[in-house]
């Protein structure tokens, strides 16, 4: 093959290469609100319908609290319906900057982006009972002398005078991967004694099978990983039609080229 043939179709191939490589990262593109995130978290969510923190089971936003042996502490209203918890509480990330003393969560949402972009973070929220998630407020975790028999069978313990929360033991290690990655990501400052629990959790809880699974999804969704959890692989993500579409534009750019750069070498 002559040389200005074989620079036309390396040409070519390097260009398609850039247009996938383009739609690749450019299709990827966080939630931008905390709204849109618990739609994506649905469906994130959608092949283990389980709540976090108790392990129940649920349909749409409606919570199977017989599934769990789940017994309302004080709000049975609240009990039965699905709420998505930020595990690093949304007061946590606002309490650390200004928008939060000048007009609270509301005005953080809408005039801090930073702090609209870890609210929105998908990484940090989970499915959850919503009296659990009003119960656990905006409290840190703990290792608590407590009995897990506040919400029958269900093993999370809310000690309210201290203000603190203890989770049951099969989600200790991702609470503490979730915690390592926001204060990374964010740089949000954290006490000493309490990195030192999530560190002890994270070495003490590895890494489950349904973790990777949940990391990978997101990291989809997000366009990162959380690094705590391990590596996932962005080229295992959908694009949808319009990868599909630039697939389809690229194979018969790809041929043309073909047959015009063999016409050219024929006719000499």
């Amino acid at each position: 093959m002559s040389t200005p043939a074989a620079k036309k179709i390396l040409s070519l191939l390097s260009g398609i290469a850039l247009a996938v490589a383009g739609a690749f990262f450019s299709d990827i593109r966080p939630p931008g609100t905390f709204g849109a995130a618990k739609k994506l978290a649905q469906e994130i969510h959608a092949d283990d319908p389980l709540t976090f923190y108790c392990g129940c089971r649920y349909r749409d936003n409606r919570i199977d609290l017989a599934s769990c042996g789940y017994r309302p502490r004080q709000n049975p209203q609240r009990a039965g319906r699905l709420e998505w918890e930020h595990v690093v509480p949304a007061w946590v990330i606002g309490h650390q900057r200004q928008c939060w003393k000048t007009g609270g969560r509301d005005n953080c949402s809408a005039n801090d982006p930073v702090f609209a972009r870890a609210e929105a973070d998908l990484h940090n929220l989970v499915p959850e009972i919503g009296e659990v998630n009003g119960d656990r407020s905006n409290f840190g975790f703990a290792m608590l002398d407590k009995a897990p028999d506040q919400y029958g069978q269900c093993r999370m313990v809310v000690d309210f005078r201290a203000r603190k929360a203890m989770p049951r033991e099969e989600v200790r290690g991702a609470v503490a991967r979730t915690y390592l990655y926001m204060h990374d990501r964010y740089k949000l400052r954290m006490a000493k004694q309490d990195r030192q629990l999530y560190e002890a959790w994270n070495r003490q809880y590895p890494v489950t099978e349904q973790e990777r699974r949940r990391n990978q999804k997101v990291a989809c969704q997000m366009g990162w990983g959380n690094p705590y959890v391990g590596e996932v692989a962005l080229w295992r993500c959908g694009f949808g039609g319009a990868m599909t579409g630039l697939l389809d534009t690229a194979r018969g750019l790809l041929r043309q080229g073909l047959d015009d750069t063999l016409s050219e070498l024929l006719t000499r």
